[in-house]
């Protein structure tokens, strides 16, 4: 038996999105790969994992090199692109000057994110019935239940432990 010398060809792999990998023959080019994908680009693994989502796409004329690994994914479109595409209509928006850590951010979110039956108080209008609805605990309103004596005297309770609360 000798030495063989120039085996088997070079391939590339390539990832997409959904994890199905293309392995393809070198020598290729970045536009030869995306043609098929329209919207998509190429990133090289390391790039992706030094830089994350701020890793820069290939060039359409750059080769791919051989047992390298690269991710095909689909580029979302700018805010501006956005903007102007949708009804032709361009939004304004305002920077505020008001600084929140991470944790005052998401208590800010999941406070927006409430749905209309947490809490909806509708506003009385000269002395009409106002409606408040609110969540609480099944053993705070059974024990509410059990102190007393009628409904009338259970909402009164409720309404105490909701200014009680505020």
């Amino acid at each position: 038996m000798g030495n063989n010398i120039g085996g088997a060809t070079k391939k590339t792999k390539v990832m997409k999105i959904n994890g199905e990998i293309l392995t393809l023959k070198t020598p290729i080019t970045t536009l030869e790969v995306v043609k098929d994908y329209p919207g998509h680009v190429l990133l090289e693994s390391e790039a992706v994992k030094k830089f994350g989502v701020r890793a820069k796409p290939l060039e359409p004329e750059q080769e791919l090199k051989p047992t390298k690994i690269y991710f095909l994914v689909e580029l979302p479109l700018f805010p501006k692109e956005e903007i102007i595409t949708s009804n032709n209509k361009v939004t304004r928006r305002v920077k505020s000057d008001v600084y929140m850590n991470a944790q005052d951010r998401l208590e800010c979110l999941m406070l927006s994110r409430r749905s209309a039956s947490d809490l909806s108080i509708s506003k009385p209008s000269n002395g009409a019935v106002v409606q408040l609805k609110m969540k609480l605990p099944r053993s705070v309103v059974q024990k509410l239940i059990e102190e007393s004596r009628d409904e009338t005297e259970v909402a009164e309770k409720i309404m105490d432990l909701c200014m009680h609360n505020s």
